[in-house]
């Protein structure tokens, strides 16, 4: 044998049609359709053009918040129902019918006056409420 007489090993070109995925021309995409398409994208809750779930269920409307609204008492209401030296605690506040829930947070606000000396204890206060109930006697805890 001749070095004219070898000739050289075929090469197989590469297939390079679509890339990505697997082997084949259309990269896992299958043939024709939207999906098929370069960039296609939908939304997740599509399905196909028909309403999706997500469209036909009721929609809640407005907001929840995590941090209740606190029960406001005014300071002339815990005036005409307490007597001098009684302390005054969510719990006999509900006694009295001031507030309903006992699970809520409660808050006694600067409207009209005090003259008893009373006590207050696991309750918030505004600031000039506080001082009015200071400034007759009472204690705040």
């Amino acid at each position: 044998m001749q070095i004219n007489d070898l000739k050289a090993a075929k090469k197989d070109s590469k297939k390079r049609v679509g890339r990505g995925g697997k082997k084949g021309t259309y990269s896992g995409a299958g043939m024709n359709g939207q999906k098929s398409r370069s960039g296609h994208s939908q939304a997740a809750t599509f399905t196909g053009g028909s309403s999706a779930i997500v469209g036909q269920t009721k929609k809640l409307r407005g907001f929840k918040s995590l941090n209740p609204k606190a029960q406001v008492v005014n300071i002339k209401d815990v005036e005409r129902v307490f007597s001098d030296g009684d302390e005054v605690t969510p719990e006999t506040l509900k006694e009295k019918g001031l507030i309903s829930k006992l699970h809520l947070p409660v808050k006694i606000l600067s409207v009209g006056e005090i003259s008893k000396k009373i006590s207050f204890k696991d309750i918030a206060f505004s600031v000039v409420a506080k001082t009015k109930i200071e400034k007759a006697g009472g204690s705040v805890a």
